[in-house]
């Protein structure tokens, strides 16, 4: 049983976090520093950008867990540190001042940065920033908020969450935050993920349940179909739940671990997609009866990056015809004559397509059914056993507007 509880990356034992001005972003009410920090080094994971163009900081965080291992995560937001010059020196030189204050390893730390790209990065306000935010550590939900708020850019709201489960008896913890709201495509999403976890597993099967997690929810989430530089997913495991080693991808514990990890990476991509720039609708794809998984995600994909079936959203439109349209070009193993479909919200549930042609629906229902800020959009393939969800929001006339004058 997986249940919701407080404190976000705080929730697991043994971890700490805080969240400061460091004189990253001219604005001082703006967090623009966070730190999270485990008492011992864990195993530890990563998932990054599929873009050829990456932030700096990826390429030293793959150096530094390339054995598997790490202590603390810091990330700035206002500044992407990427595409420059001395891009990987000012991350590899932050690391550095991390370990000196907080007496640990360089190599134990995942650094991440966010926010414009190409914009000259100073090591000066971590030289300051990184004494003051460790005096602040503690493992209370505050902390956790202050951090969440350090990685946050056009994000209207904090998204943070925790969970408990119980694996041989011993209660293990989950605790996650992630930012994102524009420049989200699947594959990797355009975001930051930090996840935590006192849960005692080895660094082989964490990557494994990392990347099964990844798949099910960052993978199948887009906003604008732009796919970031900077994108990471990271997660550190340091075993204080004093449950027995996970180390084996087939066990019942293994697989309980990733039903609490699907838990808390779907919940947070939802979130992610309901407050994407400008949105007024989180809108979910949900494909049932395809041939395979695979062609399950391929149509939910193609769908929830529709432009057209995006802005229909935006405007209440029951214009069914842009979703077979969407799935007419996915590159899937699909009969479009088998297609069945229908739109739903919590005002009930209008059909609009049955073997792939228009069917009678009212069309006051169908907005009324729009109207509400979450829509699911059902497709029935009817055409096998594979089944998929993807998230995403409507497009809307202020995702121009932010956009428009992002840097200033």
């Amino acid at each position: 049983m997986i249940k919701e509880i407080e404190n976000g990356v705080v929730a697991p034992k043994g971890f700490t976090a805080n969240g400061i001005h460091a004189g990253i972003r001219d604005n001082k009410d703006k967090i623009d520093l966070a730190l999270i920090l485990s008492e011992k080094v864990g195993n530890a994971a990563a998932v990054y950008t599929t873009n050829k163009v990456k932030g700096a900081p990826i390429y030293v965080t793959i150096s530094n867990i390339n054995d598997g291992k790490a202590q603390a995560m810091i990330c700035n937001s206002g500044n992407a540190n990427t595409c420059n010059a001395d891009g990987v020196e000012i991350a590899t030189k932050t690391c550095k001042i991390l370990a000196k204050y907080a007496n640990i390893k360089a190599n134990d730390v995942i650094v991440a940065s966010t926010g414009v790209i190409g914009m000259p990065m100073s090591i000066k306000p971590f030289e300051t920033g990184i004494p003051a935010i460790l005096k602040g550590m503690g493992n209370k939900k505050e902390n956790a908020e202050l951090a969440c708020k350090g990685i946050m850019t056009t994000d209207t709201v904090m998204k943070m969450v925790a969970v408990e489960f119980e694996i041989n008896g011993k209660t293990c913890k989950i605790g996650a935050m992630t930012k994102g709201a524009g420049m989200i495509a699947p594959n990797m999403a355009t975001m930051l993920c930090f996840i935590t976890t006192d849960t005692n597993i080895s660094a082989k099967c964490l990557n494994s349940a990392l990347k099964e997690a990844v798949s099910d929810s960052f993978n199948m989430l887009s906003v604008d179909g732009d796919t970031s530089t900077n994108d990471t997913c990271s997660i550190i495991a340091n075993g204080l739940a004093g449950n027995d080693l996970i180390d084996d991808t087939s066990s019942n514990e293994y697989k309980a671990f990733v039903e609490a990890l699907k838990y808390v990476t779907i919940n947070l991509a939802k979130r992610m997609a309901k407050d994407g720039e400008g949105a007024s609708h989180l809108i979910v794809c949900h494909v049932t009866n395809a041939k395979t998984t695979k062609d399950a995600k391929i149509v939910a994909k193609s769908v929830i990056n529709s432009s057209l079936l995006k802005a229909a959203i935006f405007g209440a439109d029951a214009n069914w015809g842009r979703v077979l349209c969407a799935i007419g070009y996915a590159n899937a193993d699909v009969d479009v004559f088998k297609v069945d479909m229908a739109f739903k919200s919590a005002k009930g549930v209008v059909e609009t397509c049955k073997n792939g042609a228009g069917i009678p629906f009212s069309e006051e229902k169908a907005k009324e059914v729009l109207l509400e800020d979450e829509v699911t959009i059902e497709i029935n393939l009817n055409d096998g056993k594979g089944e998929a969800a993807a998230f995403g929001c409507d497009l809307t006339y202020d995702y121009v507007k932010i956009n428009g004058d992002y840097r200033s």
